[in-house]
């Protein structure tokens, strides 16, 4: 059989997607089932525990296909990056999102009426898609109901221009593994919610993204003509480029998302162990 990135592959020794029959070996093949992430963020873990390590997390809107639903935990594979894993049942709704817009700040709250003054309901990260229905200016109002500040959100066929500068606004922003949220996340989770931004579907984790986005920019040791929105990868890490010489990063040194010089970035990662820098990527047309 061949071999698949487990990643990225909804099988299980005894359980996979019906796809994938002929292709892998499980005991039991099955059809998925369209299902959207119904919370603000929800947690995926790499097994079925809240205990589990987190690999990555759904937001609010995102399409999933579930395999399984046992004892609370749904199995299942994230539409948008093909991610495998585990999410409570109790983030997930029936049916496909049939999203129309997208939230473009990093945080906007969900209120039962057109009107600032009421309590709110729920709030909604950077990068949750939404069915909007109507409008009752300044608000539009969603299909699944409640009321949301109209100009935080941007119509899915209206991408941003410029991805760097949600990447930007996310500066000081807590670092957290498998995170994708202003209330934390991590390097390629940066990348991955920035490019989202500008309609560019990206993969979650550095080894994919350094292999997928863009194109190669061929170097020796001079990095030094990098511009706006290039990406810069070491083993396991990534950051973008504010310009061409700082770079926007969420890391483990700072715990957050921080903005710093690329050299003094090079510098310290190679001193710590993490090597020099292994790719550089430029997104078509940027």
């Amino acid at each position: 059989m061949k071999t698949f990135d487990p990643r990225l592959t909804a099988a299980r020794p005894d359980l996979a997607a019906e796809e994938l029959q002929g292709l892998v070996n499980a005991s039991r093949f099955v059809a998925g089932r369209a299902m959207h992430v119904a919370v603000e963020l929800a947690d995926l873990h790499n097994a079925p525990s809240h205990e589990a390590g987190l690999d990555t997390q759904a937001l609010f809107g995102e399409d999933v296909m579930l395999y399984e639903d046992h004892e609370g935990w749904g199995w299942v594979q994230l539409v948008r990056d093909s991610y495998v894993g585990y999410l409570s049942m109790n983030a997930l709704a029936e049916g496909k999102n049939n999203a129309s817009h997208v939230v473009c700040v990093n945080r906007t709250f969900v209120y039962p009426g057109a009107n600032m003054k009421l309590p709110i309901e729920f709030a909604l990260p950077l990068g949750a898609r939404v069915h909007m229905v109507g409008e009752e200016p300044p608000f539009a109002r969603l299909a699944q109901g409640g009321f949301v500040f109209a100009a935080h959100l941007r119509p899915l066929s209206e991408p941003a221009e410029d991805f760097v500068l949600f990447a930007e606004g996310l500066i000081g922003a807590p670092y957290l593994w498998g995170g994708k949220t202003s209330q934390g996340l991590d390097c390629s989770g940066l990348v991955q919610i920035s490019l989202a931004q500008a309609g560019i579907d990206a993969p979650r984790d550095t080894d994919m993204q350094q292999t997928a986005l863009g194109s190669a920019i061929y170097f020796d040791d001079d990095i030094s003509r990098l511009r706006r929105g290039d990406l810069v990868f070491w083993k396991g890490h990534v950051g973008l480029m504010r310009d061409a010489e700082r770079l926007v990063h969420a890391n483990a040194h700072h715990m957050l998302v921080a903005c710093e010089p690329l050299r003094d970035a090079c510098a310290r990662i190679e001193s710590s162990g993490g090597g020099k820098v292994a790719a550089l990527r430029r997104l078509e047309g940027d």
